[in-house]
This record gives C-alpha cells, sequence and structure tokens, in this order.
C-alpha cells in the first residue's frame, strides 16, 4: 500500500472523528432530540465515515481521495468556527 494512502486515511479518520462528534453534539442540542437520536446519528456517522476512510485506503485514485480529505477537513474547519 502506498503511503500517501495511508497520510489520507489517517488524516481523514482523524477529521472524521471530529466530525462525527460535532454532528452528534448538534443533535445532541436540537430541541425534543433524545440519547436514541443521538446514538443514531452517530452510528451513521461512523459508518459513513468507515466507508470513505476504507475507500481512500483501498480504491480511489489520489485526486479523488485528497479532496474527499480537504472536504471533510473544511466541514470541520467550519463546523468548529460556527459553534
Amino acid at each position: 500500500m502506498e503511503g500517501w494512502r495511508l497520510i489520507a486515511g489517517a488524516l481523514l479518520a482523524m477529521a472524521g472523528i471530529v466530525l462525527m462528534l460535532l454532528t452528534m453534539a448538534k443533535v445532541r442540542e436540537r430541541n425534543g432530540s433524545t440519547g436514541g437520536d443521538v446514538a443514531v446519528a452517530g452510528a451513521i456517522s461512523f459508518v459513513v465515515l468507515l466507508i470513505l476512510v476504507g475507500l481512500v485506503l483501498l480504491v480511489l485514485p489520489a485526486t479523488i481521495a485528497w479532496g474527499v480529505v480537504v472536504v471533510v477537513g473544511g466541514t470541520v474547519t467550519v463546523m468548529m468556527l460556527a459553534s
């Protein structure tokens, strides 16, 4: 496995975990949300993150893989600044 895939996967995983936690916090802050809603949001975020990291590590070409990393990193940055 190429080194750039490992680096891109690690960066995506770190940013994705932060994004997952931010998503769970946003769901928790909504009026009328329950613990189950937060758990469902976390589970969905985790599965999407797992699929994306798997695709980056195994399938996606370099341009698309780094594009995904940049988009997720940008999303985390915007959500951190907005909260």
